[in-house]
């Protein structure tokens, strides 16, 4: 069955009665939401909040140019550095307390690098995400190189009164393509940043982007196999948005052979076959990114990602596809 038409009429998906998985829900895939609600009991909605932390790729004090694809501009109506953290946070749950009634909230420290300040900076901004009485943990987003041994101490006292969740951007797990994409970080930095995270007692994510200059399908699988390796909780996987002002618009007008030119489809095969490979414990939270349609150069899918999900659930229930299906046959 054709992805396009599972994604325009999802009244085609065919209702079956899957086997039992391992994460004891019915997909075939270890999907965040679904672990969420069986965990905390409801919806945890996270309140995006732009602190004002920046980068150093940005600052100059590795790059003042920031990574190649970075145009860190869409964020919701709410969500200003010019607001204070509380005003954020009560501005967000205003707005999806309506929505979604019975939610938990979660305070996500979004733009930029969350854990790039001195440690008393970082205690002060997180302090009004701990004591805000309807804020249930933190998710810190940052990189593995602006982390230390005194953030992750912060990091797990917090933990003991509100949990916390740190998100890594990983990107990729070849150091050719991270040099190229100006990170200025390697993946043995990932891995000990990771590390670090795990012996504090922290819930890890990781951020990986399919479709990165110079890598191909085979390199797309076997990020899966290093990903692994790594002592995650949670992953959110999605393709490379080619977008207007960035290093990567220009490298994409002038080395177009470099990328991957993909359909919908060939990137849905790459995600079963990534899935297949991916450890069975680790959580997903999602396949695509769906920036707004005025800012995209490449790809031009128009597809959001409950939409692709849909769909790949069907076609991984049509071949008998789960995650981890290839995982026991693999070193690891």
């Amino acid at each position: 069955m054709k992805i396009l038409k599972l994604i325009d009429n999802p009244s085609l998906m065919i209702v079956k009665t899957p086997q039992q998985y391992p994460w004891q829900f019915d997909k075939p895939f270890n999907d965040f939401s679904y672990a969420i609600k069986k965990k905390y009991g409801s919806r945890m909605q996270k309140i995006s909040i732009d602190a004002g932390f920046t980068c150093p790729n940005r600052d100059g004090t590795k790059s003042n140019t920031g990574c190649t694809f970075c145009n860190n501009t869409f964020k919701p109506f709410y969500c200003s550095p010019e607001k204070s953290v509380r005003e954020q946070i009560d501005q967000g749950i205003g707005f999806f307390e309506k929505k979604y009634p019975n939610a938990g909230f979660l305070a996500f420290f979004q733009d930029y690098s969350n854990t790039y300040a001195p440690i008393e900076i970082l205690e002060e901004v997180y302090s009004h995400a701990v004591l805000h009485p309807k804020v249930d943990g933190l998710v810190i987003s940052t990189r593995p190189d602006c982390v230390s041994e005194d953030t992750f101490e912060l990091l797990r006292q917090i933990n003991t009164q509100k949990m916390v969740w740190i998100e890594f951007g990983v990107e990729s797990t070849l150091d050719k393509t991270l040099t190229r994409i100006n990170r200025h970080h390697s993946f043995e930095e990932v891995k000990k940043s990771m590390e670090l995270a795990h012996d504090s007692g922290l819930n890890i994510g990781a951020h990986l982007m399919l479709g990165l200059p110079g890598e191909t399908r085979e390199d797309f699988l076997n990020h899966a196999t290093k990903i692994n390796a790594l002592p995650i909780n949670r992953l959110k996987i999605h393709q490379l948005q080619v977008l207007k002002n960035t290093q990567m618009a220009i490298e994409f007008r002038d080395q177009p052979g470099d990328f991957i030119h993909w359909s919908l489809e060939e990137y849905m095969e790459v995600i079963i076959g990534f899935l297949e490979r991916l450890r069975p414990d680790i959580e997903v939270e999602r396949f695509l990114s769906h920036s707004p349609k005025v800012s995209i150069i490449y790809p031009k899918w128009g597809t959001k990602n409950d939409q692709f999900t849909r769909a790949a659930i069907e076609n991984m229930l049509e071949r008998g596809a789960y995650q981890g299906k290839n995982y026991e046959n693999m070193d690891h």
